[in-house]
């Protein structure tokens, strides 16, 4: 479903940083972030956890997600770090179909293809609720030019903070099976349009690094 989030995106060149922050929501920032809705919206607002701001999302019966075009030099900071929570699991979905294609919490990365479409490439790190860790799959809407890689599955514990660091040109020479320097836009999503179900996720920061 999220495909069309992917032809929609415009490049925009800023030079990487040892370290690239993209959402800054421990500061109340939300800049440069823009919503996408596929049906519905899932509710996006930054609230305080444990005296620390996050980015709360809430989605019942719906798709929508934030994106943030930014064009990131892999050579430079290749790594992907963020923080993520759980409230609740979506139990019981065939994730690898489409009626089950919904996630408490997501984090993207997309590779446009240009005027090749049908080019763009992207991983989703997904908070499965119903496959194993470390499990990848083709999306079930866009194929293979959109891998799923489930970095928790129905072992994590619910309302605990986890953080993550994803070597992202490492994983999509794994995924894709090529060198590719450069990645477009980062998106989150947490959606429940297709099974109709309810989810809460929290997101903590967003950002590149070198190491």
């Amino acid at each position: 479903m999220f495909i069309a989030l992917f032809t929609a995106l415009s490049v925009q060149n800023l030079a990487a940083e040892p370290n690239l922050p993209l959402g800054e929501f421990s500061h109340s920032r939300l800049d440069g972030w823009e919503q996408k809705s596929f049906k519905g919206e899932t509710r996006y607002q930054l609230q305080a956890l444990d005296g620390i701001m996050a980015l709360k999302a809430d989605s019942q019966g719906s798709g929508s997600g934030l994106f943030k075009e930014q064009r990131i030099d892999l050579d430079k900071t290749p790594f992907l770090n963020w923080s993520w929570r759980i409230a609740n699991r979506l139990s019981r979905l065939n994730e690898q179909s489409k009626s089950g294609d919904d996630y408490a919490a997501r984090i993207y990365v997309v590779v446009k293809g240009g005027l090749a479409f049908w080019q763009t490439k992207a991983i989703n790190y997904v908070w499965a609720g119903n496959t194993a860790k470390d499990t990848a799959w083709p999306n079930a809407f866009a194929g293979d030019h959109a891998m799923m890689l489930a970095l928790r599955g129905p072992e994590a514990s619910l309302n605990v903070w986890y953080s993550e660091k994803r070597n992202v040109k490492a994983d999509l020479k794994k995924l894709f099976g090529e060198d590719l320097r450069h990645i477009d836009a980062v998106a989150l999503m947490t959606d429940t349009d297709n099974s109709g179900g309810q989810v809460s996720a929290f997101y903590g920061d967003i950002w590149f690094s070198k190491d």
